[in-house]
């Protein structure tokens, strides 16, 4: 066995020194190859090594703006996180303050109940504003009457008595009411009363008077002057050249002296001057007191200035004049003229409406009351 390992440690050498040799035998240029070698390899490392520090410095710039992102969104969140912190207490302070639900239940029933009053009182509104738009068309109606009745008291107008006495009538028929049967048919028989009642015509008596007023002026009793009508006398004074002066004589006086040869009738003065325009004074003062009593329907002063006026003109203005004479024609023919007239009496008619009025009133209460009682009874529940 010793033997064998000897040649062991004596072959060792040999091979030692067989490796060695060729390292003592390598040439110069091999060696400077080699350094030139780990020359670039160390360039190329620091190369490497400079690119990897620059890339790690931009990853941990890119890691700084990420973090501050990152910051600014924790922040921000931190802010919602406070706001709805706050909102949450905001909530929790209402909710705080909130009735409990039995409170909420009572409410809610109250509602209920003020919704159904308030229906109630709508409808009963709504019935109320109906029958006041009724009322106060039947109130118009009254007030019409009313009107129509002066009217025919104060001044005799049938025309417009008969017209409000008909927007009355109208007024009822819109009612459509069987309770106003009576008022109707007193209202009815008004108008039949006032269609067949004349109206004077006091407008156009009025008018007449007046044209006879402007024509007193006109009103003159000319002296008679005398007229050659072939007489001897004539034939007497036209002796010699014709200008004789007793032609001249005869023919001033005759504007003075008047013969009639018919004694029996009346001789009238001669009006001229103050007398004359007092005398017209008188009559147009008359015929005007006659248009005032036309006017106003008063029948005794109507006939008593048109009496007077025909005094004036027949005492004092010669009826063979064409003038007086036709005044005195017009004058006695509107003396002829009715100023009044006989109205119906609406005092029945009225009565007969203000009756209806009353009775639909009390119909109306009736009708209200037991409204009332479910109302009363509603809020005495509402109350605790």
């Amino acid at each position: 066995m010793s033997e064998t390992a000897l040649p062991k440690d004596d072959v060792q050498p040999v091979l030692d020194a067989r490796v060695e040799t060729p390292d003592e035998t390598a040439p110069p240029a091999a060696v400077q190859r080699r350094g030139n070698g780990l020359a670039i390899v160390a360039l190329l490392l620091g190369a490497a090594g400079i690119a990897v520090g620059g890339w790690g410095v931009w990853q941990v710039r890119h890691l700084q703006a990420n973090n501050q992102q990152q910051l600014a969104q924790v922040q921000a969140l931190n802010d919602q996180a406070q706001s709805l912190k706050l909102n949450e207490q905001r909530i929790s302070a209402r909710l705080e303050q909130l009735p409990a639900v039995d409170e909420l239940e009572a409410r809610a029933r109250l509602v209920a109940q003020l919704q159904g009053d308030q229906q109630r009182l709508n409808q009963r509104l709504e019935t109320i504003l109906g029958a006041s738009r009724k009322d106060w068309r039947l109130a118009e109606a009254e007030h019409l009457l009313r009107l129509a009745s002066l009217r025919l008291s104060a001044l005799q107008d049938i025309s417009s008595a008969q017209a409000l006495v008909q927007g009355a009538d109208d007024i009822l028929r819109e009612q459509n009411d069987p309770g106003s049967f009576a008022a109707r048919e007193q209202v009815a028989k008004t108008l039949v009363a006032l269609r067949s009642t004349e109206q004077p015509d006091r407008t156009g008596l009025f008018l007449r008077l007046g044209a006879l007023r402007d024509q007193v002026i006109d009103l003159t009793e000319l002296a008679p002057e005398y007229k050659d009508r072939g007489d001897s006398l004539l034939g007497l004074t036209a002796d010699g050249d014709g200008a004789s002066r007793w032609a001249q004589w005869w023919d001033q006086i005759s504007h003075y002296i008047r013969i009639d040869f018919n004694a029996d009738k009346n001789v009238r003065p001669l009006l001229a001057g103050q007398s004359l325009s007092q005398v017209r004074l008188a009559l147009s003062l008359a015929l005007e007191q006659a248009q005032w009593a036309a006017l106003n329907g008063q029948a005794a002063v109507y006939t008593q200035a048109l009496a007077e006026a025909r005094d004036v003109l027949t005492g004092n203005f010669n009826p063979d004049n064409p003038q007086s004479k036709v005044m005195l024609e017009q004058v006695s023919e509107l003396s002829k003229q009715r100023v009044t007239v006989v109205t119906p009496d609406l005092t029945a008619t009225l009565s007969a409406v203000q009756g209806y009025l009353e009775r639909r009133n009390v119909n109306a209460e009736d009708s209200i009351k037991p409204m009332d009682k479910p109302a009363a009874g509603n809020a005495q529940e509402a109350t605790p």
